[in-house]
């Protein structure tokens, strides 16, 4: 029997690893080699934390409005790189506007939903569920899309705490930074010791689940670590914690790892004070990460078969703040980056600066019209089984 010390100790050692997706669980040899020669396409989503400011982002520099609006935060018409329809790239988008040009990128305009939230946790929140704002759900859209899936299919978020997109009700995703330490963690010679001499029909319930999820884990962390040894990355990639993480997502994919889903996060666009440097520095970091990323991916034979759609909660006012920023707005922008895209370039018209909501964007995508388009055309899935309402796939996108 474990004493009560060695059960806070395994506690306080398992608590760290209890986000272990199924399709991990129990694996033996045959379950590897059937998920090694599985193929299917991957969908990796990251998240621009904050609010970003479409408008600085892609702009509409040949709109008058937009410069009466933000006489100092207002990038200059000869700064910006000309994209089509009135439309550019800030100037710290070099890469994207390569992919532009490529025919890799989508760019949706004025996406958004009914009755908009501008606070972050909600407005986030909406967009992690897939909800109407007037709706509260506990499970993510991906989650539902696990669980429809069962655990043939997974998601592996590359952050230290999992988000709720990822978060079904039956199956949830890993949130795993660096498997490396993540491996070396579960290799703790106490946690080795219990899992080895544990016998389960001698313990109390709650005791032999904390021991089958920590020998779980165990199991998940030498997959992983298994799987990364086939590939590492020779692409070069910027600094910075972004890019890193996308760098461990290429190692993912390209090592055959069987998750469907993937999730990268960078933070920081909640600009209300002085904007304009922060701003450029993060889409920088955004640009060159996500190129490099579809580099590596090119290399390795990896990038038809995945597609990446980049959001923010919400897009931000019109007009500039007194502080050189700007403050929560409503709709914004979504870019897809993808080999096979139905409609490469910009998808639909631009923001209608005469037409506003007491200073905000009016949107004209329902974002989940385009969640319904990657589950049901990307990921070949049934949307209707798992966002709420009956939502229409957006066509003409993949």
């Amino acid at each position: 029997m474990a004493s009560r010390r060695d059960f806070l100790k395994l506690s306080t050692l398992a608590s760290g690893m209890l986000l272990v997706p199924n399709f991990l669980h129990g694996l033996d040899r045959q379950g590897l080699e059937l998920l090694s020669k599985s193929s299917g396409k991957r969908l990796v989503v990251i998240q621009l934390s904050g609010g970003n400011d479409g408008l600085n982002t892609l702009i509409p520099y040949q709109n008058d409005l937009y410069f009466k609006s933000r006489p100092s935060l207002a990038i200059p018409a000869q700064k910006v790189l000309p994209l089509d329809k009135g439309l550019g790239f800030n100037p710290a988008l070099d890469k994207f506007r390569q992919l532009y040009d490529q025919g890799k990128l989508t760019i949706l305009n004025n996406v958004g939903y009914p009755d908009p939230d501008r606070s972050h946790f909600r407005s986030m929140d909406i967009w992690h569920t897939g909800s109407a704002s007037n709706e509260y759900l506990s499970t993510g859209w991906l989650g539902r899309y696990m669980d429809v899936c069962q655990s043939n299919k997974a998601a592996i978020e590359v952050d230290d705490m999992l988000s709720l997109a990822l978060k079904g009700e039956k199956y949830k995703g890993i949130a795993v930074e660096n498997i490396q330490r993540f491996y070396q963690a579960t290799q703790d010679p106490f946690l080795k010791s219990v899992t080895h001499s544990h016998q389960e029909e001698h313990e109390h319930h709650s005791v032999s689940y904390l021991y089958k999820t920590l020998a779980e884990t165990q199991q998940s962390a030498a997959y992983l670590q298994e799987k990364v040894k086939k590939y590492r990355s020779k692409q070069e990639y910027p600094n910075g914690a972004f890019a890193r993480n996308l760098k461990t997502i290429a190692e993912l994919i390209t090592s055959d790892v069987e998750a469907r889903v993937y999730y990268a996060s960078l933070s920081g666009f909640d600009t209300h004070v002085q904007q304009a440097n922060q701003q450029a520095r993060l889409l920088e970091e955004l640009s060159e990460g996500v190129c490099s990323f579809v580099q590596d991916l090119q290399q390795q034979q990896m990038f038809d078969d995945t597609l990446i759609m980049i959001f923010s909660e919400f897009g931000r006012r019109v007009q500039q703040n007194a502080s050189n920023g700007t403050d929560h707005g409503t709709a914004n922008n979504v870019y897809l980056i993808g080999n096979k895209l139905r409609t490469p370039g910009i998808f639909n018209e631009g923001p209608d600066l005469l037409d506003l909501d007491a200073g905000d964007l009016k949107y004209s995508i329902d974002f989940r019209t385009i969640y319904a388009a990657l589950l049901q055309q990307w990921l070949q899935t049934d949307a209707n089984a798992i966002l709420t309402s009956n939502i229409k796939p957006l066509g003409g996108l993949v």
